[in-house]
C-alpha cells in the first residue's frame, strides 16, 4: 500500500535532489564548481533568480529555453530531476521510514553514477565510496542483508572486479575495467549481501550484450575497442539483480 502524503514528499525532495545532481553530472567531469556560487545561464551567463530554479516546473514554462538569451537548457536537468523525483516518490510512498529514505538515496546516486558513466565513463570514487559507507549504514534498514554479508559483498564484490580488470591489462596491455567498477560492485555488497552480486552482475553483462546487438542493429560500428559502461549496467540492474536473488532463495 502507497502513502499518499510520503510520496508526495518523497518526489518533491526528489525534484530538488535531481536538479542538483543534474548539475553536478554536467559540471564535475568539466572541472566546474557544483556547490559553491550561484546557478547561472550557461548561454548568457545572467544568475538564475528562484522562479528560474523550481525543479521540473521552470523549465516546462519557459519551454526548455533560457527566458533571457533563449538558450537551451539541457534536457538532462528535466530527465534527472524527473528520474529522481520517481525515485523519491516511490521509495518514501511504499516505505514511509528509515528505509524508504536508505531506498532513495540509493536510487538517486546510482542514478548518477549511472549516467556518468554513460556520459564519461567515469564512476568517481566521492560517490562510490559514500555509497558503499551508506550500505553499511543506513542500508541496515534497508534491506535484510546481515552486517556479516554486507562485508564479505563488499570486498568480494571489489576484489572479484579488480582482479578481472588486472587481468585484462596484463594479457591485452591496456585497460579493459576501470577500478571504479569494481568499487561500484563492491558498494552494492555492502548494500545487498555477497548473494545478490552473482545475479546483479548476470542481469548487467546481459544488459550490456543487449546495448551492443542494438548498436550493431541500427548500424553503430562495434569492434574490440569498442567501450562499454559496465557502470551504468550495474547500477540498472542492481535493484532488479536482488530481487532475483531474493526469489531465488525463496524457490
Amino acid at each position: 500500500m502507497i502513502h499518499p502524503l510520503a510520496a508526495g514528499l518523497g518526489g518533491i525532495a526528489g525534484a530538488i535532489a535531481g536538479s542538483f545532481l543534474a548539475t553536478l553530472i554536467l559540471r564535475w567531469p568539466q572541472g566546474r564548481e557544483v556547490a559553491r556560487g550561484r546557478s547561472a545561464c550557461d548561454g548568457c551567463g545572467r544568475l538564475l533568480g528562484v522562479l528560474d530554479l523550481v525543479p521540473l516546473l521552470s523549465a516546462l514554462v519557459q519551454r526548455g529555453r533560457c527566458r533571457t538569451c533563449g538558450a537551451v537548457i539541457d534536457p538532462l536537468h528535466g530527465r534527472v530531476e524527473a528520474g529522481c523525483a520517481i525515485i523519491g516518490a516511490l521509495a518514501l510512498g511504499f516505505a514511509p521510514e528509515l528505509g524508504g529514505i536508505g531506498w532513495a538515496l540509493l536510487g538517486w546516486l546510482l542514478l548518477t553514477l549511472a549516467v556518468l558513466d554513460k556520459r564519461h565513463f567515469w564512476l568517481p570514487d566521492a560517490l562510490t565510496l559514500p555509497l558503499a559507507f551508506l550500505g553499511f549504514t543506513i542500508g541496515l534498514w534497508t534491506t535484510d542483508a546481515v552486517l556479516a554479508d554486507r562485508v564479505v559483498g563488499a570486498v568480494t564484490g571489489y576484489l572479484a572486479l579488480m582482479i578481472v580488470a588486472i587481468g585484462y591489462r596484463q594479457v591485452r596491455g591496456r585497460e579493459g575495467l576501470g577500478l571504479g567498477d569494481a568499487k561500484l560492485l563492491g558498494a552494492l555488497g555492502a548494500w545487498f549481501g555477497w548473494q545478490a552480486l552473482p545475479f546483479i552482475l548476470l542481469l548487467a553483462a546481459s544488459l550490456g550484450l543487449l546495448a551492443i546487438l542494438a548498436a550493431m542493429a541500427v548500424g553503430r560500428p562495434v569492434n574490440g575497442a569498442t567501450r562499454v559502461p559496465l557502470g551504468t549496467f550495474l547500477a540498472v540492474a542492481a535493484v532488479p539483480g536482488w530481487w532475483l536473488s531474493v526469489l531465488a532463495v525463496q524457490i
